[in-house]
């Protein structure tokens, strides 16, 4: 059975199913309902970056779809980019706790939900994009994707992947990617387990069909339950943990001379000056 794939920014492209797809446009948050399938754009491009505003659709929309859904197919507008993160301008003090919950929000619904997650990557794919990648059950990348947890170059960590990187793909590894911020390609990114299969540039909607039409062979409540499972035993903590990394983030980071002279020497566009303890 075929699955409909639609890039919003991009072209349209037609795929046989048994029911009539069914677009709703929720501003820069995009839906496609196909045979028990959401398809969600994120459609802010050309880097697709999550403001607050998105955030909260992100989450209102999924709280809507994930209970009529087998499975979830996030991806971004535009070829440039997945998403290249949570906009800047929302860490600044006076906003920082309101994205903070928003976006944790889609989180704690995610870990939540039955149904399988599949993130399709083409691409820039950092800070808040990379962890919300991370977090889906599958990550399907093209060859000239790029992964990366550039928060530390602002003063800032990313709470999520904080969480789930040292899970996923081990301490030592999670630490080189949160403490230096750099970049990977979607080839190391595949060798470290963040991404579960790289793919030529043109064949990433081939590679989602595929798989998808792997997955619908198989029982959906077999899954949902082995899913449920492998949490429950590997990501228990999970909640537990973000609250944790929430609290440092807000009570003690936000506080730092550094953590506010990064985003705002972002802002504007200058190299920041880190204080000499």
């Amino acid at each position: 059975m075929k699955n409909g794939f639609r890039n919003f920014a991009a072209s349209s492209f037609a795929r046989p199913t048994i029911r009539p797809n069914m677009p709703t446009h929720n501003e820069t948050i995009q839906l496609q309902l196909v045979d028990r399938t959401a398809w969600i754009t994120l459609d802010r491009p050309p880097l697709n970056i999550l403001d607050i505003p998105m955030m909260q659709s992100l989450d209102a929309m999924l709280a809507r779809t994930l209970p009529q859904s087998h499975f979830v197919v996030f991806q971004g507008a535009g070829a440039k980019a997945f998403c290249a993160g949570a906009a800047v301008s929302d860490h600044t003090p006076k906003r920082v706790a309101k994205m903070l919950a928003a976006f944790h929000g889609v989180f704690r619904r995610l870990a939540a939900a039955k149904c399988l997650t599949i993130a399709a990557v083409q691409g820039y794919c950092l800070g808040g994009g990379m962890e919300l990648a991370a977090f889906c059950d599958f990550v399907l990348a093209t060859e000239s994707a790029q992964f990366g947890q550039p928060e530390i170059k602002l003063g800032c960590y990313p709470p999520v992947a904080m969480v789930i990187l040292p899970h996923l793909i081990g301490m030592r590894a999670a630490a080189d990617l949160i403490l230096t911020g750099r970049q990977v390609s979607a080839g190391e990114a595949h060798r470290l387990g963040i991404v579960t299969r790289v793919v030529a540039d043109d064949e990433l909607i081939k590679a989602v069909d595929a798989l998808l039409e792997e997955l619908h062979t198989l029982s959906p409540s077999v899954l949902h339950l082995t899913r449920k499972t492998l949490r429950q035993l590997h990501a228990r903590d999970f909640l537990k943990q973000l609250k944790e990394a929430e609290r440092v983030y807000l009570s003690e980071l936000m506080r730092t001379r550094d953590a506010q002279e990064g985003i705002c020497a972002f802002l504007e566009k200058r190299k920041p000056v880190w204080k000499v303890k």
